[in-house]
């Protein structure tokens, strides 16, 4: 009977650190034991502990998380407190917890097994100030849920629900009337508070099983280039048997790779889009910025000088109702007062080069309708030119001059030139040379590196920027189309303005001009779940009564794009705008990275359907939330099953030793499902640099998508773009300021694999002379073939400190090779030590046979273009 005992103790032990139990040992454990359900902070998330007898507790991880709160901003929110966990008589567990001590909503989740959650929903209970300390009870006998908690001015509520969704308006209760079943338990010398259930051990096991499994992961996702050294100290030499067999193939998706545009860290305003002036349309707002910068204002980026005149910002008869703003300019002395402009970190002038001036006036009083313009820098006047009117109504100048020098860091200086009042707005300069020559284009250079990617489509306006930070910030494409004046200016949830220049005609236009497909992505009728403009922070639904207002402009965008000039509404809107035949839009986004709760799945199914039924061609990529994993991950899924959805967008910013131990992510996949659309993804590396490390994870990544190419349909790296100086995120796959453009090592990887890319996959298979873990999984090859033009591209990828010695055999190679025996190719290599920023891409001319050997070296991809 003592040894027994013993071995309990020793099994309980060896559970509470994280090791899984034998089947032997598990006939040595009770049939039930007792969970303890706790936090220790609010920060940990739902914890865990166990034991046999109630005395002697054991605590899984420790700290290991079963859920986390998913409310509210990330940084001063996301917090658990108070958790109640409970299990009902429909044999799920249910859990409710306090999200903060000033919101008036509290959270409930579901899960079947403690391990797998369901979207969390956060209830607003109407009427209370804050939800506190909540405790949830379930009256068997009238089947309702019961959740009672306090408020900060110590009253006491309850509210009830049939399904733990729609909840009651609480109602005023004694403080007797709360009951809870916590208790205080004492974990590793620490007292905790939580509830005690009793539970069959094989519940427990699975529980353990699950963490140890996760820390398992965690372990391998750490695994860095770093410590390779270490790692593979006694690495014999490597040999590589890769093996193409040219007979056997399957058509994979040639849309494989395209880029995703986010306006973020200054990517479209003083980016991409090539306005110089900055704040052009004086509609700065404290608000961008959340308060953050107390001079973004009206006037931001603007200064006068001189004590000629004074100048105001006004808001009566302005341009248009969506640029309520606008200057007001008192000269006193002509030639003696002039506004000044910044630009974007300074506006940068080369010499020879033409820029397009405008801006809008209206004459007050006076003759106050003559301007002087002028471009310079360190006084020095490197381009001028002269404007004037005299209409009393808004009117538009515009005219073009050409730079006597070049400036770095420019201002654009207006002097007026005759006495009086004077309303201008709308304020532009644009260089004459945009890309494409477009009018109101795109910055020539930046645009350039875009094409030169070759993508095969362009996901647009953005991830969170198009679901905005609240209702009121979700992202409008109507709002940016048409005169520049006309639209409607807002923050950017990114902190800063966003002037909607850059609007949906630019985007389609600038996709037709580099040869790609639109891909516009819409709010799913909810916003952000991170949002800071929904209570405390929550997702917030477009009320049910205006979805079918708001399912309509989805309707008018997709006839916007294709609908003829001549019959459709829209579609003559499009031709008054320049463009009267139809853009050809095949898909559209809808949901972004959502927490996929009732409120939005109820939206986000009804939009869905909606375009289905009226334009079935169209392809739908929706959404499986903002990970790969977890509730949101399984119930996005789940909902594109249940509802035939085309195509599933994906996002992931993992490890470098994810990519390494996952490379076999989408060979489980679903081959009569819904298409993957990998949106977002990056190897994100301590520090987050963009380096050879990472640049190698996404080429293996890539490898193992086109493998996988018949159900990834699309993949997008992000973020694209990011200004020195305003970076939100990184890395990023292109780094650029006002005068220069500096292109990652990531930035090559996606190059070579779009520039160098097929519609068929050729079976090919890798094996290495080492057994030893981490060794093959740091390997990756992968051959395709372009059925138009007949070439085949072969990619191998070399994660390891050591060259490997690969001997390549391509079967069947007669469709290649003919009656020759060798064949002149071109190879591709990028390489560098592991943590190098500015390894470049050589190419080479190569001799291949069909049994040829090649070096992969250290930290290596290499491209064979036959």
């Amino acid at each position: 009977m003592k040894q027994q005992k013993t071995k309990k103790r020793f099994c309980m032990a060896m559970l509470g650190l994280g090791f899984a139990v034998s089947a032997s040992a598990l006939t040595a454990v009770p049939d039930s034991v007792y969970l303890f359900s706790y936090n220790v902070h609010p920060d940990s998330g739902l914890n865990m502990a166990w034991s046999a007898d109630q005395k002697y507790w054991s605590p899984i991880g420790p700290e290991h998380a079963f859920i986390k709160s998913d409310f509210g901003t990330w940084g001063g929110e996301k917090k658990m407190y108070n958790p109640y966990l409970i299990r009902t008589q429909d044999g799920l567990w249910r859990c409710v917890f306090q999200v903060n001590d000033y919101s008036n909503q509290f959270a409930v989740a579901v899960s079947r097994d403690l391990v797998l959650w369901q979207p969390q929903d956060y209830p607003y209970m109407e009427g209370v100030s804050s939800c506190l300390e909540p405790v949830l009870k379930y009256d068997a006998n009238r089947k309702m849920y019961q959740v009672l908690f306090k408020t900060k001015e110590g009253d006491y509520y309850i509210t009830e629900s049939a399904d733990f969704y729609n909840f009651s308006k609480p109602a005023k209760v004694s403080s007797d009337y709360v009951d809870s079943a916590s208790r205080d338990v004492v974990i590793d010398g620490r007292k905790m508070r939580g509830q005690i259930t009793k539970v069959a051990y094989a519940e427990i096991n699975t529980v353990v099983t699950a963490m140890e499994a996760a820390r398992y992961r965690e372990s391998l996702n750490a695994e860095l280039a770093c410590d390779n050294e270490m790692r593979f100290k006694d690495l014999k030499p490597l040999e590589a048997q890769i093996s193409i067999n040219l007979d056997e193939t399957k058509k994979i998706s040639d849309k494989l790779i395209g880029i995703f545009f986010e306006d973020i860290s200054y990517a479209a305003d003083g980016g991409l889009y090539a306005e110089l002036v900055q704040n052009r349309d004086f509609e700065y707002s404290l608000a961008d910025t959340k308060g953050a910068k107390k001079d973004w204002n009206s006037q931001y980026a603007w200064k006068a000088q001189g004590n000629g005149g004074e100048w105001s910002i006004e808001e009566n008869n302005p341009i248009h109702k969506n640029n309520p703003h606008y200057a007001l300019l008192d000269i006193k002395k002509p030639g003696e007062f002039s506004l000044v402009n910044e630009g974007f970190d300074g506006i940068p002038v080369r010499k020879g080069e033409k820029y397009i001036f405008s801006m809008f006036v209206r004459q007050i009083e006076g003759n106050a309708g003559k301007f002087d313009v002028a471009l310079e820098q360190d006084g020095k006047v490197v381009a001028s030119t002269k404007v004037s009117s005299s209409n009393k109504e808004w009117k538009k100048l515009k005219v073009t001059f050409k730079a006597e020098a070049d400036a770095d860091k420019a201002v654009i200086r207006i002097i007026p030139k005759s006495e009086g009042k004077v309303a201008i707005d709308m304020i532009s300069l644009f260089p004459k040379n945009t890309f494409k020559g477009r009018e109101n284009g795109m910055r020539a250079d930046l645009a350039q590196v875009l094409a030169d990617l070759k993508p095969k489509f362009m996901r647009f306006p953005g991830g969170c920027v198009a679901h905005g930070d609240g209702l009121h910030n979700i992202y409008y494409w109507k709002e940016t189309i048409g005169p520049l004046e006309s639209r409607m200016p807002q923050r950017n949830i990114w902190n800063y303005h966003q002037t909607k220049g850059l609007g949906y005609y630019e985007y389609f236009q600038f996709c037709e001009d580099i040869g790609c497909e639109p891909l516009p992505v819409l709010a799913a009728g909810v916003s952000c779940q991170n949002s800071s403009d929904c209570g405390a922070g929550q997702q917030g639904g477009i009320p049910m009564e205006k979805m079918p207002e708001y399912v309509q402009d989805v309707l008018d965008l997709i006839e916007w794009a294709n609908g003829d000039a001549k019959t459709t509404e829209w579609g003559r809107r499009r031709a008054e705008q320049g463009h009267p035949a139809p853009f050809n839009l095949k898909y559209i986004g809808i949901g972004n990275e959502d927490l996929v709760s009732n409120t939005f799945a109820e939206r986000y199914l009804m939009i869905i359907k909606a375009v289905k039924e009226k334009y079935p061609d169209i392809i739908v990529c929706g959404t499986a939330g903002p990970w790969c994993e977890g509730s949101d991950y399984e119930a996005g899924w789940r909902l594109a099953k249940d509802n035939d959805i085309d195509m599933i967008d994906e996002h992931y910013y993992q490890s470098p030793g994810w990519f390494i131990y996952h490379q076999n992510y989408y060979d489980q996949y679903d081959r009569n499902g819904s298409k993957v659309y990998l949106g977002e993804y990056a190897a994100h590396a301590p520090g987050r640099p963009n380096n050879i490390e990472t640049a190698l994870c996404e080429a293996m990544h890539i490898c193992n998508m086109e493998r996988n190419g018949d159900i990834v349909e699309m993949s997008s790296y992000a973020p694209l773009l990011a200004k020195e100086g305003h970076i939100n995120w990184s890395p990023d796959m292109i780094y650029f300021n006002n005068n220069e453009i500096k292109l990652t090592v990531g930035y090559y990887v996606q190059k070579l694999c779009s520039n160098y890319c097929g519609d068929e996959y050729i079976n090919s298979s890798l094996t290495v002379n080492e057994g030893r873990k981490g060794v093959r999984e740091r390997l990756a090859v992968s051959t395709v073939r372009d059925s138009k033009t007949g070439k085949v591209y072969i990619k191998m990828v070399n994660l390891l400190n050591h060259p490997v010695k690969g001997k390549l055999d391509i079967a069947n190679a007669e469709s290649i090779f003919g009656e020759q025996t060798s064949l002149n190719a071109k190879l591709h290599l990028l390489t560098g030590d592991y943590d190098d920023t500015k390894a470049l891409p050589q190419a080479k001319d190569i001799v291949v046979s069909p049994d040829f050997e090649y070096e992969l070296p250290a930290y290596s991809f290499s491209l064979i273009e036959l």
